[in-house]
């Protein structure tokens, strides 16, 4: 589990792209609350925070063509088997969405996807051979 730098959804291969998708969906749903030592840092602020992070996650795939049900494009919608949330107050601020999404976090995102052969230059997005 993780959410990746903000600053990478765009440049993120499909693969990524999509698991990250999922990985909202079940974040929003009945993943919420559930620990994990990647993503505990989500659960300290509201779910409107996993929302605009997850629409960004979103905004990206539509503009590569991947269908995303229309039903996670509202605040409220946690899934199938979850009461929608009644409580979200969106607000857009200037930065990033979580303080967590820093320099140092950056870095972090950037060796993991290198040890997945995944390498990001220049926000350009090259895949090791072989």
């Amino acid at each position: 589990m993780r959410l990746w730098h903000e600053n990478l959804i765009t440049l993120l291969p499909s693969e990524q792209l999509n698991g990250q998708h999922r990985e909202c969906c079940a974040l929003r749903g009945n993943g919420w609350g559930k620990k994990h030592s990647t993503v505990n840092y989500v659960f300290k602020y509201g779910r409107d925070k996993l929302y605009q992070y997850h629409m960004l996650v979103i905004l990206e795939r539509d503009r590569r063509g991947y269908q995303t049900d229309e039903l996670w494009r509202s605040p409220e919608y946690r899934g199938k088997y979850c009461v929608p949330d009644k409580c979200i107050n969106i607000i857009h601020k200037n930065g990033t969405i979580y303080d967590e999404h820093d320099a140092e976090y950056l870095n972090e995102c950037l060796l993991n996807l290198a040890g997945k052969g995944i390498y990001l230059n220049q926000n350009c997005l090259t895949q090791k051979e072989g």
